[in-house]
């Protein structure tokens, strides 16, 4: 049976919402729960049907979203470092968290350790795009500011493996991101990157802020500095977006009946093709094991998808086949 770690005290709002998307995901899929956290408030949280269901790694400390990454290695009694622990012991296939993300990376890339011919780790998350089933990813988001070609190469591995064993894609497309489509542009680390990364079988070449969104194609390399500027733009544009239609819906009797009509069919599509929740998190590409790392606001929805996602990476090897392709390069 798979098992999942979860950092129960990690995230904006406690372990209640965490607690209910265990619960939730309970319900749907068969596998154990190792939830980390202070014992009392977990057991509060969990209906005593499902007691026996879980299990629970007791741990008083918790890393606050104001505290430095770097404590993180010193506070081993902290939820997420005992939940890291327990994928490093092989006591856990992976490991869940919606806490301070700096201090979740540091702890896996640090205590997991990296796969054998990765020199750094990824964060992939999913972007939206135009496409009515499709989604694309977009790497990295935040784990490494500063990169070297050989980073964003790596990631480009990474990336399109993730896309054949997670997300189904037979013959992915990747494309690094630049400011133009043309081979001489870009930037000294990108003109590098892509010297290293047109031999790869689905690479397009060079690709511009707007092909993340138009589905041209499926995975988007980037250093995590330009990647999480990307991420944290893209979540403004649409908070703003929907925050306008809100407005100018009030001010018009007839707007308020197309939205009436549209409710169901197109704003749920809509809401479901841009919300974090339904994604539940960003796995941290290049790991000897598996990290979810969440929104710190996520919900009890977001937790249930993040445990899926965590499930579906431990069953896909998707690990043993980044090592293969790494070794025939």
């Amino acid at each position: 049976m798979i098992r999942i770690a979860i950092d129960a005290m990690g995230g904006d709002f406690g372990p209640e919402p965490i607690i209910e998307g265990v619960v939730d995901a309970l319900d749907q899929k068969k596998f154990l729960p190792i939830l980390v956290g202070n014992r009392e408030q977990i057991t509060s949280f969990l209906p005593e049907f499902y007691l026996d269901k879980v299990e629970i790694i007791d741990s008083n400390d918790v890393i606050a979203m104001s505290d430095q990454a770097t404590q993180a290695l010193k506070r081993k009694d902290s939820s997420i470092y005992k939940a890291v622990e327990l994928v490093r012991d092989g006591k856990a296939d992976g490991v869940v968290s919606a806490g301070h993300s700096g201090a979740t990376m540091t702890l896996a890339t640090l205590r997991i350790g990296r796969l054998p011919n990765i020199s750094k780790p990824a964060l992939a998350t999913l972007m939206p795009n135009k496409s009515i089933n499709a989604k694309t990813l977009l790497l990295d988001v935040g784990a490494v500011t500063d990169c070297t070609a050989k980073n964003l190469y790596e990631f480009a591995i990474m990336g399109e493996v993730y896309a054949q064993k997670l997300l189904g894609l037979t013959n992915p497309s990747v494309g690094l991101l630049s400011n133009g489509e043309e081979d001489s542009k870009g930037n000294a680390l990108t003109k590098e990157a892509f010297k290293l990364m047109k031999d790869l079988p689905g690479f397009k070449g060079n690709v511009e802020g707007s092909d993340i969104f138009n589905g041209s194609v499926d995975v988007v390399v980037c250093d995590g500095y330009t990647g999480n500027i990307v991420l944290k733009a893209s979540e403004g544009v649409v908070s703003t977006v929907f925050d306008l239609m809100k407005i100018h819906i009030k001010k018009s009797i007839p707007a308020k009946i197309g939205a009436f009509l549209m409710k169901k069919k197109v704003f749920k599509k809509l809401k479901e093709k841009v919300d974090y929740a339904e994604y539940g998190g960003a796995p941290l590409l290049g790991v000897k094991g598996c990290a979810i790392i969440s929104h710190g606001k996520s919900n009890a929805k977001a937790i249930k998808n993040a445990i899926f996602q965590a499930i579906a990476y431990s069953d896909s090897g998707v690990n043993d086949a980044i090592e293969e392709l790494l070794t025939k390069k």
